[in-house]
């Protein structure tokens, strides 16, 4: 299978690398810690290998697993080595008081980070919805998880959702990349549940067809 690019050596990085590794894919880790970055590509494991941060990445599809409070800085230090690349904006802008967002009130932060990216970059929202350790878990009984992604360009939404099949989850297309602005809301919805009434972070939100 292809390489897949993955900027960021946190937690969601690992579990989405994990995933992709167990695809079957080759799993390129980039991070301004070296050190970090190494660690998980011997983590992940099945020939991961590390990429300079900063430099083009290999995989045509990007996944931005760093925090919303550093995106936007690494978008544009990257640059034009983003240029043609399929970037994956899996970040929750969402501000220290847990209720509201650090983003301009007429945006979002899949749109800053199309704002920031190069022209010819496509942006797919994707994997904001769930915790690291769920998402890591994959499917629960049986039942795969339903990754909700946005998206303007119809061919980047095709190839993030095969990329999502083949981690044994279900993609769930949402819209134009404007939708991206609700599913950064079910993050703050996720931060409630947590506040009120689930009490605790395994769980995750999709979809259940009825009849």
């Amino acid at each position: 299978m292809s390489t897949i690019s993955i900027i960021g050596s946190g937690d969601m990085a690992a579990a989405i690398g994990g995933l992709a590794a167990k695809a079957g894919y080759t799993v390129e880790l980039m991070s301004r810690d070296a050190v970090k970055a190494r660690a998980l590509a011997e983590q992940v494991g099945a020939g991961a290998t590390t990429g300079t941060f900063g430099a083009a990445p290999a995989g045509g599809i990007v996944i931005l697993a760093v925090p919303y409070s550093a995106v936007l800085d690494v978008v544009k230090q990257y640059g034009e080595a983003l240029a043609g690349k399929l970037l994956v904006d899996i970040t929750n802008p969402v501000a220290p008081d847990f209720t509201s967002f650090v983003t301009p009130e007429d945006s979002f932060g899949a749109q800053e980070i199309a704002k920031a990216a190069p022209a010819d970059a496509e942006v797919v929202k994707a994997f904001n919805t769930h915790f690291s350790h769920v998402l890591a878990a994959g499917s629960v009984e049986g039942h795969p998880l339903d990754v909700f992604i946005a998206g303007d360009d119809a061919l980047a939404k095709e190839r993030v959702s095969a990329f999502i099949e083949s981690l044994g989850l279900r993609p769930m297309d949402s819209g134009p990349l404007l939708m991206a602005r609700t599913l950064e809301h079910v993050c703050l919805l996720s931060l409630g549940l947590i506040a009120h009434s689930v009490k605790h972070t395994n769980f995750s939100i999709g979809v259940s067809h009825l009849g």
